[in-house]
């Protein structure tokens, strides 16, 4: 696995800590749990693959930072699009599978009130969006088994996400405002890193290549989530108004709509995904962030 320090990266090595297949996790930075490994480093990253023989890459690895990548183009295409380029052909030369972690980013451009499925129109309204589709390119076109599972909102109780973000605020502050005209569905890395290892160790992706789409169910703006978040976590004290995305002035122009339809997913991999408020308030039990 690639990117084992992010949020899906820690979720995976939760779900996979007790199973019997042997896997190993790497990222670019060292720390005690995981391998250090420059995926963008062909040579190194085949002579890894060779050596620890693995026949299932995940790459949970990417540049996320949305705002830095429109002024890094050339580093966000170097981790979301040639790094995938080089793990599928490493991977096809194996024969074995990459499962490819992709994003709603991919759409964005076309205005759309009704959920978007696998086969939408791809037209990406900033640099990250336009690296991650080109990452997806590479990996169909590598001649790979793969699986791509485009999500979105991610949020953990790992790294920096929306979901800390907000906890911290919605604490620390008499009123927060937080914008409402831009759609979409969290998604908690556990859903997601459980589908994964599910697939790997029941070894159901034969005859299932392809892209899918994987979020929780339901739609909702970042003010619904800022407010369930604060709620559940009994930050009843702050104030949270809504507010329009032009109040707050970005780099990068964000999807104002990008739900997607998870129909696909469900009826291949026999998946059942709960609404996104349930598994919210179930996983910020768990973890003790309520």
């Amino acid at each position: 696995m690639t990117g084992a320090l992010g949020q899906l990266g820690r979720e995976l090595m939760k779900a996979t800590a007790s199973c019997a297949d042997n896997y190993h996790f790497t990222d670019i930075v060292s720390a005690p749990e995981v391998d250090c490994l420059d995926a963008t480093d062909f040579v190194a990253l085949k002579q890894y693959v060779d050596t620890k023989n693995i026949d299932v890459i995940v790459n949970c690895a990417a540049y996320t930072n949305v705002e830095s990548a429109q002024d890094n183009p050339e580093m966000a295409f170097k981790l979301n699009a040639e790094m995938p380029e080089l793990l599928a052909s490493v991977m096809a030369e194996r024969g074995g599978l990459l499962i490819h972690i992709s994003t709603d980013y991919v759409f964005g451009g076309i205005k759309s009130n009704t959920p978007l499925n696998e086969d939408a129109p791809c037209c990406p309204v900033n640099v990250y969006g336009e690296s991650k589709l080109a990452g997806e390119e590479a990996v169909r076109k590598s001649g790979c088994n793969y699986l791509i599972f485009r999500t979105a909102w991610l949020y953990s109780a790992f790294g920096n996400n929306f979901l800390l973000k907000m906890l911290k605020l919605t604490e620390e502050r008499k009123s927060l405002s937080v914008v409402c005209d831009q759609a979409g569905t969290p998604t908690c890395a556990r859903g997601l890193a459980r589908l994964i290892h599910g697939i790997i160790s029941e070894h159901s992706w034969t005859g299932k290549c392809g892209t899918y789409n994987y979020t929780d169910e339901g739609v909702c703006s970042w003010y619904d989530f800022t407010v369930a978040i604060a709620a559940f976590s009994g930050h009843d004290k702050c104030r949270i108004n809504p507010c329009l995305s032009l109040s707050f002035p970005t780099k990068a122009v964000r999807p104002a709509y990008s739900v997607l339809d998870k129909s696909s997913v469900k009826e291949t991999f026999g998946v059942s995904i709960r609404h996104w408020a349930v598994e919210l308030k179930e996983y910020m039990q768990v973890e003790r962030l309520a």
